[in-house]
């Protein structure tokens, strides 16, 4: 039995809700919010929302204020019940009830169980951006790689498990992360097709949140990402400050996971030393497996040089193989750039690939290899950038150029140094940590819609490597 004026009460509510959020808040979350019917005897209040995406934020950051204002309204102790639009053609919801207790019920309508709340696009429209040329078979397996290399493989050829979700990749640079998740993507599109598969770095998807929200499309960059069967996003440890799309991504990581969709993440550290990440997000990346990708021992240099060999068609002598696998041990891609270089020394000097010449390149790319970034070089360069004294950086000052070479000093040294935020700040000024995270957040943000300001920051990064 509903209550004829219910729909006018829901209307009053929403004007009270208007005074109590911001426009935004109140345009994105509120607005697309339909009253259904109000069962006068069950005091159950029934609203329909688009997405399941929108019941979250809805039961998550404004459940106080949804139930005060309905108690207010209509009267105290009514359940609010959401339904979730799944087909706009046959006009099929979920629903769910968010009572007050704070447990979830869930009934099904019509007897069935949907799993996937939005519609999908069509499966020819998505570019997964993965890179052809990174494959299992050129993935050489080796005792560094051989736990994530098998996982790997593993989701891949069984998008459904649920025991490695999420996978959580780390290791330093250069060491294959990228190769190995692309071959994941690569191999789950071949073996099948129906899947959504999307490769993006942490900075693309910071990139596409920031422009969705400037041009009023977050609802539908939400959407998208909710498509996805199998996400892998490279670089997970750039989203650290980024604390508005942290709160994007916990909710699409919330969502592909309920609904059983595979989620890939690398990173550069493990989550334990990860700064500025809410710590929701940092207990969900344990969810699953989390395995670090070592650098590359002797024996598995030397295998991956001889597949290199046998791709690019060369002939290495064995020694200067052994004497590479010996000295160039840092990384894969430091290894393959050896051998480039050796290639490339050959045919302009038509010189024989010896062992003299491979201690000539070896010890010249050593010798370049950019030194541990350390705080001192940091300051050094972002002053020197931005002409301001280095004693300005540990002023009080609050001009505002002094202000912004400030907070990339915190930027640069987070990014390229091991140190922690708390420390950073005692080294700058005797800052506090939510300062240093304050700053690094302003400096990503910015980046993101100035290119001459990241053009700036990446001047000061070549160099620290060169100095």
């Amino acid at each position: 039995m509903a209550t004829a004026n219910a729909d006018k009460k829901w209307e009053r509510c929403l004007e009270i809700i208007k005074c109590n959020v911001k426009e935004q808040e109140y345009q994105t979350w509120f607005q697309p919010v339909e009253f259904v019917a109000f069962d006068t005897e069950a005091k159950e209040l029934t609203l329909r929302v688009p997405t399941n995406f929108f019941f979250e934020m809805l039961d998550g950051q404004f459940k106080p204020l949804m139930y005060n204002v309905v108690w207010r309204v209509f009267s105290k102790g009514v359940s609010i019940i959401y339904r979730i639009q799944t087909d706009s053609n046959s006009d099929i919801d979920i629903e769910l009830e968010g009572p007050s207790d704070g447990v979830r019920q869930q009934r099904m309508s019509k007897d069935k169980v949907f799993k996937q709340p939005v519609r999908r696009p069509a499966e020819d429209d998505l570019d997964s951006q993965l890179n052809p040329d990174y494959r299992f078979e050129n993935f050489i397996e080796g005792e560094s790689n051989k736990l994530p290399r098998s996982v790997g493989k593993s989701i891949a050829e069984n998008p459904k498990q649920s025991t490695f979700n999420p996978l959580f990749i780390y290791g330093s640079s250069g060491v294959g992360k990228t190769h190995l998740v692309n071959a994941i993507g690569l191999l789950a599109k071949e073996l099948h097709p129906e899947k959504r598969v999307l490769y993006v770095t942490a900075h693309q998807f910071m990139v596409q949140f920031t422009d969705s929200r400037r041009d009023n499309n977050f609802n539908s960059f939400i959407h998208f990402y909710q498509t996805i069967d199998l996400l892998i996003i490279d670089d997970i440890q750039e989203l650290s400050g980024a604390k508005a799309t942290q709160e994007a991504f916990f909710h699409i990581f919330n969502h592909l996971k309920m609904n059983g969709k595979q989620i890939v993440l690398t990173s550069d550290r493990e989550p334990a030393s990860m700064q500025g990440m809410e710590e929701r997000l940092l207990t969900r990346f344990k969810w699953g497996l989390m395995t670090e990708l070592e650098k590359p021992n002797q024996d598995l240099c030397r295998k991956i040089l001889v597949n290199k060999m046998r791709r690019d068609g060369l002939s290495i002598p064995e020694d200067v193989i052994d004497y590479i696998a010996a000295n160039v041990n840092e990384s894969v891609r430091d290894l393959e750039g050896i051998v480039n270089s050796l290639m490339a020394f050959s045919v302009v000097y038509n010189r024989d690939i010896d062992l003299a010449l491979a201690e000539q390149i070896v010890r010249r790319t050593i010798k370049y290899q950019a030194k541990p970034a350390t705080l001192e070089k940091i300051i050094e360069q972002a002053c020197e950038q931005w002409s301001i004294s280095q004693e300005d950086v540990f002023s009080k000052s609050r001009k505002a150029n002094i202000v912004l070479v400030r907070q990339v000093v915190m930027y640069l040294a987070q990014k390229h140094t091991k140190m922690t935020t708390s420390k950073i700040g005692l080294h700058i000024g005797n800052r506090n940590h939510a300062t240093v995270l304050h700053s690094i957040n302003q400096v990503k943000d910015r980046m993101l819609t100035d290119k001459d300001f990241a053009k700036a920051i990446g001047e000061v990064e070549k160099r620290m490597k060169e100095s």
